[in-house]
């Protein structure tokens, strides 16, 4: 785990913590060598997937542009690159959904 992504999510306070740290298992355990990393203050995985923590709950963001508008409206938000999977617990981390949309980042 990148140093700065651990003390990132270290950092956060329950349930948050346990959600970062849930989601960040699913996306090791579909691609265990990609790429995590500081990235505009957030972790981000290969450039497409993020964690962003928030006041009440988590963003699990991904990249938009090679989503059809379908996929698209899976996601939460109004961003013109990126949408989200908001979540407040551990058990709205969807594994199925998450996997899924990780595959159609980066098995495209």
């Amino acid at each position: 785990m990148d140093n700065d992504v651990k003390a990132y999510i270290e950092n956060q306070p329950s349930p948050k913590k346990e959600i970062c740290i849930k989601c960040r298992n699913i996306i090791y355990s579909v691609y265990p060598h990609i790429e995590e990393k500081m990235k505009y203050g957030v972790p981000y995985y290969g450039d497409k997937v993020y964690l962003l923590v928030l006041k009440t709950h988590v963003n699990m963001g991904f990249d938009i542009h090679e989503l059809t508008q379908q996929e698209i409206s899976c996601l939460k938000g109004s961003g013109k690159t990126a949408r989200y999977i908001p979540l407040k617990s551990v058990k709205d981390v969807d594994t199925e959904m998450i996997t899924r949309f990780l595959k159609l980042m980066f098995d495209r």
